[in-house]
């Protein structure tokens, strides 16, 4: 079918007597030939106003990620809060994350994805003025519930209507724009929290709350979910919106349409479809490495950044700041080359950043609890933890990617819960724990971290497929044939 559209499009243009005009696969859409650009690109002010959206419920993810990095001295010193008693703050966003997660899967495919998205804000802007305008710790714990919660249904919702709106050729591309948002986020917290005070913090970190509220009445539904429950002339009309009022949608819109028809013919109804046979490897494999990079200390790296550079000693301002820039840098350079390199050396980059990173840091509070080169052990900390913030940045958000692309549009939902949940769990185990386990051993915690990683490295280079360059149904296609 690809290649007739090719054929049929060349054909076209030479008959109209633009022979300088060729059909980009690159570009899916025609290009200008002997070197020149892109004449025509798929990409619309929908769909990016689409991405746009997605991208302020990721940055706004990245807040309540960060948050409670720069703020734990005040908020401790404001409240009266313990040790014990912040550290039950910081990870009781992973046990909103956990119920968000539970439901993050039925609740898109109940609602679909704008109206999940209104549901997501109320929690979400609520939970910030919650934390503003707290006297009590229950009611800035009640706070950090509702942005978990939000964050547990949002970390499935964003990268899958991503995938479901954008083209094989820019998929992986914006897809990691998000990741790259989510480090902003908690970049935004790191460096404005070591400036104001934190319950005005808490209050701009509504700004990207506020601005989806203006934006989710321009964007569309996603079209492979419009199919899923038949809507199919609201699907033709989301891809127009998409594509563009002048584009031939229809040979997509059938590969949708078709595509889904045939999972409806393979489909026994509800979460068990998910644990059919054909299903079994891609979710053992998502599932371990969101299980893996949580227990490799992601939730503590990003919780308590500010307090790890102080008890390595290096100022936790200049730490932070630097932390951002560096998350972004690297963010950039991995939304450039994902489309290009691909999702395997991507993962398997970033796994071993993360790994050398972990041990980097384990052997500078090893060398500081010995009082061992007293000058170099703060230097090996803020490298280890610029190179694991960086690392994660480069590739820690594919898994989400992955399954946005492995799984078709009957068990995404089930496998997008359950991924979900498997990780928000290890990720709530690691950040309540983290402060005591320093207290036991701050070089061991680190050294654990590393040989987590070392495993998902592992399993990412025998277990994870190259997805690039196809589109969500070929992909789909390949690795879960029909036959069971």
């Amino acid at each position: 079918m690809e290649q007739q559209r090719k054929e049929a499009t060349e054909r076209l243009l030479s008959t109209q007597g633009h022979d300088n005009l060729f059909y980009s696969e690159e570009n899916d859409g025609v290009g200008v030939g002997d070197g020149g650009l892109v004449a025509v690109s798929n990409f619309t002010s929908i769909l990016g106003l689409s991405i746009f959206m997605a991208a302020c419920i990721t940055f706004g993810f990245g807040c309540a990620i960060g948050y409670s990095s720069p703020t734990q001295s005040s908020i401790m010193e404001d409240l009266g809060l313990s040790v014990a008693e912040f550290s039950l703050f910081g990870s009781i966003l992973s046990i909103g994350s956990l119920i968000g997660a539970a439901i993050s899967g039925k609740i898109t495919d109940l609602f679909g994805r704008k109206l999940t998205m209104w549901i997501l804000n109320l929690f979400y802007i609520g939970g910030w003025l919650a934390i503003a305008f707290t006297k009590a710790p229950w009611l800035l714990n009640l706070g950090r519930i509702s942005l978990g919660f939000t964050n547990g249904i949002s970390g499935y919702l964003a990268p899958i209507y991503i995938a479901e709106i954008t083209t094989k050729n820019v998929r992986g591309r914006f897809t990691t724009i998000l990741q790259l948002m989510v480090g902003w986020g908690a970049s935004f917290m790191y460096v404005v929290g070591s400036f104001v005070h934190w319950r005005t913090l808490a209050l701009l970190a509504t700004i990207p709350g506020l601005l989806q509220v203006l934006l989710i009445f321009f964007i569309p539904e996603s079209p492979r979910w419009l199919a899923k429950v038949g809507r199919e002339k609201e699907l033709e009309a989301a891809l127009l919106c998409l594509r563009g009022d002048k584009a031939d949608i229809s040979d997509e819109a059938i590969e949708i349409k078709n595509h889904v028809e045939s999972l409806k013919s393979s489909s026994r109804g509800g979460i068990v479809d998910i644990f059919q046979k054909k299903y079994v490897r891609p979710l053992l494999t998502v599932v371990g490495m969101m299980v893996l990079t949580n227990l490799g200390g992601i939730n503590a790296f990003a919780y308590y950044s500010g307090a790890i550079f102080v008890s390595a000693g290096i100022s936790s301002m200049v730490g932070l700041i630097t932390l951002a820039a560096t998350q972004t840098v690297v963010g950039i350079l991995g939304t450039t080359i994902i489309d290009k390199l691909g999702r395997r050396p991507l993962l398997l980059v970033s796994s071993a950043g993360l790994c050398f990173s972990s041990f980097l840091t384990g052997v500078s509070f090893f060398l500081k609890d010995f009082n061992w080169w007293d000058q170099g052990s703060p230097i090996l900390a803020f490298i280890g933890l610029l190179m694991y913030m960086g690392s994660y940045a480069l590739g820690g958000g594919l898994p989400w990617l992955l399954v946005s692309e492995l799984f078709p549009i009957n068990v995404k939902g089930s496998a997008g819960s359950i991924c979900n949940f498997m990780g928000n769990s290890t990720g709530w185990v690691v950040g309540y724990y983290f402060n005591l386990l320093t207290e036991w051993s701050s070089a061991g915690i680190f050294f654990t971290f590393s040989a987590f990683f070392c495993a998902n490295f592992i399993l990412i280079a025998t277990m994870v497929p190259e997805t690039k360059g196809r589109t969500l149904e070929e992909i789909q296609a390949s690795i879960t044939p029909s036959s069971d």
